[in-house]
């Protein structure tokens, strides 16, 4: 990635952020609550390195799920966009959604996770990359 500067945020563009480190890893979640905070079959995400993630507007707009395991979700409360998930333990791991960038970010996912889950209503494509029923190991 020439360019380590990030930038994205939510439809309305309340809620932007910055990431100012490449991004690390990339993947596409079946998970079913995936499926419901996002609309679609699967989620697109991508991993920030450690203290690379920065909310540079409309920090007051940011409404989080925490559901009872997993990462907190969160959204912009004026047009509720999906932006990103932090761990609940650790305030530095964060996924950021891959269409909340603006651009190219640099990175294109390497695995489907969660495939268990998949909707049934679209199948998941052919595209040559590894699946894992769960989380993939490590």
């Amino acid at each position: 990635m020439p360019d380590a500067l990030l930038t994205g945020g939510c439809l309305c563009g309340g809620v932007r952020f910055q990431v100012t480190e490449p991004l690390v890893r990339a993947s596409y979640c079946h998970c079913t609550r995936c499926q419901r905070w996002t609309g679609t079959a699967a989620s697109a995400e991508a991993r920030v390195a450690p203290g690379a993630f920065r909310i540079t507007a409309g920090e007051e707009l940011v409404r989080q799920y925490l559901p009872d395991r997993g990462f907190a979700e969160a959204f912009c409360s004026a047009c509720g966009s999906a932006l990103w998930s932090r761990s609940p333990t650790d305030a530095d791991v964060v996924s950021v959604r891959l269409g909340a960038i603006d651009g190219d970010p640099g990175i294109r996912p390497q695995h489907r996770q969660f495939v268990a889950y998949a909707a049934v209503w679209e199948p998941i494509p052919d595209d040559g990359l590894p699946r894992h029923p769960e989380a993939p190991p490590g």
